[in-house]
């Protein structure tokens, strides 16, 4: 463990070296408290003693003070100085209380914490232990799958190979144990032949070395892993995974697809069953400056405007919602009327000038073959001269020099994608940017999610998260197909219907005023109603389709519950 990997709930996991220090000022920061404690105790009573004994009329030295107290407190009770008062008798009983308390209680359970880290990491799963998911290798996207299981209330067991590592994320409340990645025992203790799913997020190697161990004692569970390359893919498929996800690959097709360039036509950003998520620019099209419901998209074509991005921000769409030279529509509908909608649409270009990509690394290469597969030119500004990318296309130098901006056509590109792994990077790179062009779309990639909203406020239109990218992909598997990822914060869910809902009209449901969701689509009987009618009757065992934030998600969760999710 030799980088700092994600957060969960806000706190970083630093590497060993760091953690093991961590470990021993969290120790000493234990033992000062302990010791003032014990301090503040013994000056209160010695105070407390000479205060009550000059009532009586006796005098002691404070050094006799300090001895009463401490044999009193030990229960040594030596009887050579004693109180003949009523309220001496009441401040001895309580001295003698709180020393049996501090000193046979605390000091033991602080001296355990200290100590006994061991005991508290388990190495194996109760026998009992059933469809739980078993993570190997935390990181950013172990992280976020972590967050997500907890969301939807699934249970989870991460795989943890140092008691030092282990130790620290249980005290952060993940449910971790011991043992290590390619042993076949630790997947045996684990209970993995009862797993829902095993999620394999670490380096190609590990991965394929764990798939190996997994299958030594399980051949029916589900293995999900996350590789760099389609050659890894190939390798893990080989070693026994079932589902195997390029990342790079994955995100590089997805910023491509939220560029605006070339045209202002739909381009399918996710589909669950028949329902296909598209987005679209507004730019450069009749539909800028006009509501919604002047447009009459949906009377013309049968899609819906759910949602607009407008400065990196979005919201669900109502009939007044204004379009803006840089609104970007969120289209909801089947295949046919997406296509419609892209015939009515795909006279208006909105630019011809390449698109700036910084960074020439998986991420940016990928990007750069969507880009091409959708006829549009591009410029990689990159340091390095990677064989795979096209010597046409490169600029060689620094991203955050300005002469290099400005020879691979900054200020006449629509768009400048950044997709750097370095958050750093991309946040400063993003500033500069938009100090150049205030007017360009800027979407990046983040590494961690507790950098998005960084991004964001830095001049991002658009921020892809790298760990949310690769949970959400398992979480989907997990789940069936039941999430579609839109950008970091916003997603499609597929929920069972509330039974609250159940022989409602869909009119008659505030889940989006109480909620923030749009309902969608209905399922029913293995078919898939796409923009319901609002008249439309909500049937019992039906599912319905949402989009909406993580907020709206979590209110929806914490309205009809949890349980209607799985």
């Amino acid at each position: 463990m030799k980088k700092r990997f994600d957060q969960i709930r806000l706190f970083p996991l630093p590497s060993l070296d760091v953690l093991e220090r961590v470990t021993s000022k969290r120790n000493a920061r234990m033992l000062t408290r302990l010791i003032l404690t014990m301090v503040v105790l013994v000056v209160f009573d010695t105070v407390t003693f000479q205060v009550i004994m000059d009532f009586e009329g006796q005098s002691h030295s404070w050094v006799t003070g300090v001895y009463w107290t401490f044999t009193t407190m030990t229960t040594l009770g030596l009887g050579d100085i004693v109180f003949v008062s009523e309220i001496g008798k009441v401040f001895t009983t309580f001295v003698l209380v709180t020393g049996v308390v501090f000193l046979l209680v605390i000091v033991p359970f602080t001296i355990f914490q200290l100590f006994q880290s061991a005991a508290r990491v388990p190495r194996e799963l109760p026998r009992a232990a059933r469809d739980h998911v078993v993570l190997i290798q935390y990181g950013p996207t172990a992280a976020a799958t972590i967050d997500k299981l907890k969301h939807f209330g699934h249970p989870y067991v991460l795989i943890v190979p140092e008691l030092t590592e282990a130790s620290y994320l249980r005290d952060h409340g993940v449910r971790a144990v011991l043992g290590a990645w390619d042993d076949p025992e630790t997947y045996r203790q684990v209970r993995v032949g009862s797993a829902a799913l095993v999620a394999a997020t670490g380096p190609n190697i590990t991965n394929t070395s764990a798939a190996y161990a997994i299958r030594q004692i399980s051949t029916r569970v589900p293995i999900v892993a996350t590789a760099t390359d389609s050659t890894a893919a190939e390798i893990l498929t080989l070693a026994g995974c079932n589902h195997v996800v390029t990342l790079d690959e994955l995100m590089g097709q997805s910023l491509a697809r939220r560029t605006v360039a070339g045209d202002a036509i739909a381009h399918v950003i996710g589909q669950m069953d028949d329902l296909v998520i598209a987005e679209a620019t507004a730019a450069g099209t009749p539909l800028v400056e006009r509501t919604l419901e002047e447009t009459g998209v949906r009377k013309l074509t049968g899609v819906t405007v759910v949602g607009v991005w407008e400065q990196g921000e979005f919201r669900t769409a109502t009939p007044e919602t204004v379009i803006g030279k840089q609104t970007v529509l969120v289209l909801a509908g089947s295949q046919e009327q997406i296509e419609l909608y892209n015939e009515l649409f795909c006279i208006y270009n909105v630019s011809r000038a390449p698109v700036v990509v910084l960074g020439g690394g998986n991420v940016g290469r990928a990007m750069a073959r969507s880009l091409s597969e959708r006829e549009l030119d591009y410029r990689i500004v990159d340091r390095s001269h990677h064989p795979a990318i096209d010597p046409e296309k490169l600029i060689a130098g620094d991203a955050a020099d300005r002469t290099v901006l400005l020879a691979a056509g900054i200020m006449e590109a629509p768009a400048v994608a950044i997709t750097t792994h370095d958050d750093e990077i991309n946040i400063y790179l993003t500033t500069y940017c938009r100090h150049l062009r205030p007017d360009i779309q800027i979407i990046s990639r983040a590494t961690y999610d507790r950098n998005v909203q960084i991004l964001h406020r830095a001049g991002c239109d658009f921020v892809m998260s790298y760990a949310s990218m690769g949970a959400n992909m398992i979480v989907n598997i997990l789940r069936h197909g039941n999430i579609v990822m839109l950008a970091e914060g916003v997603d499609v869910f597929k929920v069972q219907l509330p039974p609250s809902l159940s022989g409602k009209r869909l009119s008659e449901t505030s889940v989006r005023e109480e909620c923030g969701c749009s309902i969608i689509a209905i399922s029913h009987d293995h078919r898939t109603q796409i923009n319901p009618d609002p008249a439309t009757l909500l049937g019992e065992g039906s599912e319905i389709v949402l989009l909406g934030t993580v907020d709206s998600e979590n209110a929806f969760l914490a309205r009809y519950g949890k349980a209607r999710m799985d």
